[in-house]
């Protein structure tokens, strides 16, 4: 178990690099549908991820930052109300009252990571940059984004099969992961996870699957702030042609003099 932790926390970039080698790093650029100014997130893929959360991440993963009724949320996964409180239900979360553990309630937040030391995955998305551009000024990232769900995704695929023992632990080669080396197993194979819709269970479609999911966990009113953006963006637009038109008739007549 403690290796498991161990290992969770390095695959995240959250500790040090285990190995003194340093190798480059890959960061495959996937195609989310959630990306650019338009993006949108797929319903079904943040399903999708949530099962893969569900069966192989939450054993030692939290969510502490999200409430279950969020999942019901337009631009979400979009549960019905039923749904969720049946998915809840399948938590359990430290009632102070009660001074005991109970089924959680989608007025509940997710419970945090089962593990101490586990990192939480609620903003990982966010805080991770899988792309930096050259000499680390970021460039890559004006035309990329930050790269927060390309790297978690980059991590879950990118081992290579290779590994080594060090101190006693064994080491996974990973493309991904700065150093090379990580101490995780690849956490995740194929068909791994059986999904209702029949959609492809490879890990990389699996791992694509939960990162985007993450990516919502990390920002779900990201669709929301978009429109709120283009209406606002599309009002001062239409302000300035009103203070324009409203500039230049109160100095016509002074200009016709001059």
């Amino acid at each position: 178990m403690k290796k498991l932790l161990l290992s969770t926390v390095i695959a995240l970039g959250l500790a040090t690099s285990v190995s003194a080698e340093v190798g480059e790093t890959h960061i495959e650029d996937f195609a989310f549908s959630f990306e650019g100014p338009f993006g949108k997130f797929d319903q079904y893929q943040l399903q999708r991820g949530m099962q893969v959360y569900t069966e192989v991440c939450s054993a030692c993963h939290g969510l502490r930052h999200v409430a279950f009724r969020t999942l019901g949320d337009e631009g979400g996964p979009h549960l019905d109300a039923e749904t969720v409180k049946a998915y809840a239900a399948e938590f359990t979360v430290f009632d102070a009252e009660l001074d005991d553990d109970r089924a959680a309630t989608p007025s509940d937040k997710f419970p945090r990571s089962g593990l101490e030391n586990a990192p939480d995955l609620s903003l990982m998305a966010k805080a991770r940059a899988g792309f930096h551009g050259p000499n680390g000024l970021g460039i890559n990232q004006i035309v990329k984004g930050m790269g927060g769900a390309e790297y978690i995704a980059s991590i879950l695929t990118g081992y290579t099969g290779h590994e080594k023992e060090q101190a006693g632990t064994t080491f996974y080669e990973n493309t991904a992961f700065p150093g090379g080396w990580i101490a995780m197993a690849p956490p995740l194979e194929d068909e791994a996870v059986e999904f209702a819709d029949k959609h492809s269970n490879d890990v990389r479609h699996m791992a694509q699957d939960v990162s985007a999911f993450l990516m919502w966990t990390a920002e779900p009113k990201m669709m929301a702030r978009q429109r709120i953006g283009l209406v606002s963006v599309g009002m001062l637009m239409l302000l300035g042609i009103l203070l324009y038109l409203t500039n230049k008739k109160l100095w016509r007549d002074i200009k016709r003099k001059s």
